[in-house]
This record gives C-alpha cells, sequence and structure tokens, in this order.
C-alpha cells in the first residue's frame, strides 16, 4: 500500500465486519474470497490461532490475511483479529465455562466418556449460539412463506439429508403436504419439475456443500419456485439463488460436526408451519 494511501475505517465490531464482507464478496479477489469464507465459518479460530496456521486452513499465503485485513481498513492482520476476540468475550459463555471444566477433567474419565463430554460441549455450543444467529422476523417470513405453500420441496443431500428426512415425517405427523426429494429410482429432477410458484422448497447443505443440491435450488428459483435454504455461510451456493437464508454454523469435536442446532432449528420451523396454517385455518 502506498504511504499516500488512507484506510477506510474499520468496522467497529463483527457485525459490521460481516456486513461489509458480504457487501463486498462479489468484488473481492478470489484469495481474499478465500479468507473471507473462511472468516465467517470459524470465527472463533480466527480469534486466537496463529496466522499461519489460519492461512494454512484458508489455503492461502500468510501474506493474503494481511490483505485481507487492509482492504476493510485494519492496519493488519494482528488487529483484524482484537475484533474477533472481543466478539468471543460479548457472548454469553456460562456453556462453554461449564463444558471447559469438564474437557479439563476429561483424563479422570474413560476415552469414550471423554468423547461423549466432547459432542456434549459441541451441542451446547451450537444450541446456544443459534439463537442470536436467527433473526425473528426473517424466521416469520419463512413461516409464513411455507405456510401458504400448496406443497413443499425438501431438498438435502449427505450430512444434511437427516434433517430433511425429520421434516418429512414431522410434516406427514401434522398434515402439512410435503415432498422429500431423494428417491432410489433416481428421478429427483423429474419429482422437482412438478413444483410451481404456489409452492415452495427448502434446501440444506452444509461445507462441503452438495453440488447436486445447490443445482437443484437454482432450478427451483429459476423456475419462480421461493427457495428458503439453511446452511453454514453466506458463501454459500445456497445463499445466491434463495429467497431465504439461514446461516447455522455447528461447533465441532475433533472435526467432527453434529447436527445439534439445525435439527432444532428444523424441528421450530416445522412446527410454526403447521401452527400457522392451524391457526389461519381456524379464522
Amino acid at each position: 500500500m502506498a504511504a499516500t494511501d488512507t484506510l477506510p475505517a474499520p468496522p467497529e465490531d463483527f457485525d459490521q465486519l460481516r456486513a461489509a464482507i458480504l457487501e463486498r464478496k462479489a468484488s473481492l479477489p478470489k484469495r481474499l474470497t478465500q479468507v473471507a469464507a473462511y472468516a465467517l465459518d470459524n470465527p472463533d479460530e480466527i480469534a486466537f490461532r496463529t496466522a499461519a496456521s489460519i492461512a494454512g486452513a484458508a489455503k492461502v499465503q500468510p501474506s493474503t490475511l494481511v490483505r485481507f485485513a487492509q482492504q476493510f481498513g485494519f492496519e493488519g492482520f494482528s488487529s483484524l483479529q482484537l475484533l474477533f476476540r472481543a466478539r468471543l468475550r460479548q457472548r454469553t459463555s456460562s456453556y462453554d465455562e461449564r463444558l471447559r471444566l469438564i474437557e479439563q477433567d476429561s483424563p479422570a474419565v474413560s476415552e469414550s466418556m471423554g468423547i461423549l463430554n466432547g459432542f456434549v460441549n459441541a451441542g451446547h455450543r451450537s444450541l446456544d449460539t443459534l439463537s442470536k444467529a436467527v433473526d425473528p422476523d426473517v424466521f416469520e417470513q419463512a413461516v409464513q412463506l411455507f405456510a401458504h405453500a400448496e406443497t413443499i420441496f425438501l431438498i438435502a443431500k449427505r450430512r444434511s439429508y437427516p434433517i430433511s428426512s425429520y421434516m418429512a415425517y414431522a410434516f406427514g405427523k401434522l398434515r402439512v403436504k410435503c415432498i422429500a426429494v431423494g428417491t432410489a429410482a433416481g428421478i429427483d429432477d423429474d419429482v422437482l419439475a412438478l413444483a410451481g410458484p404456489r409452492d415452495a422448497a427448502f434446501a440444506v447443505s452444509f461445507s462441503p456443500y452438495a453440488s447436486e443440491s445447490a443445482a437443484q435450488a437454482r432450478a427451483m428459483a429459476a423456475r419462480g419456485v421461493p427457495v428458503v435454504s439453511l446452511t453454514d455461510s453466506a458463501f454459500s451456493p445456497l445463499a445466491e439463488c434463495s429467497k431465504i437464508w439461514f446461516e447455522v454454523v455447528e461447533a465441532d469435536h475433533a472435526g467432527f460436526r453434529s447436527l445439534s442446532a439445525s435439527m432444532a432449528f428444523a424441528m421450530a420451523l416445522t412446527v410454526s408451519v403447521a401452527e400457522k396454517r392451524r391457526r389461519d385455518a381456524g379464522r
């Protein structure tokens, strides 16, 4: 950066940084986009890991982290990290504090119980952040959309499939018409072709994103079918084609991510849609 250049005013908190990244994500160079995606997906890692380890995880050079920080008004990467550390201090940490004690005591328990405690810890952290991650007004918009849809099409593959499978079961019990995409006959596209503008779709995919789910969601949106999606990043391919999308990031244990928060979200959405339909029918 030339000596005469002036840095833009940096964001004051994580929410402002996230908004700035989303506003500029289409114009960021490829490497900076990789850093942005990693930063939004792994804010806790950015807070305390070394620049070298973060660069390795994001598959960029350490100098790219500095360029990314300067792009958003920070003097260097260490200045950017302070913002991520402030985010952690502002979070309610009661669960984290309690469960850190479990981790500290894990040598005293069996290896299997240590693994169980690790997943309990991850589940608590995921659920603890869920309510903060979901905008109530946007959630209500999704409920309204599905409550007025003739048929809800459920799109998910791989790790996301249990979510759509549960929703199909619950919607069936609640007498809400839905179709879960994922046929043994391989006719998913033919099933989705039945959808029209009076229907709606719910798509779920987490990194690494299922290309088939993304393609199906894009095809639905292109035909005028409103798509609501659940994903884990603003850089998800589902975010680009969805009328409404929700970002839920699951904490992990030893690299394994559960579906604690995602399933809680799916349960809440499913029951809320059924309850909205029941109230509307009673008027």
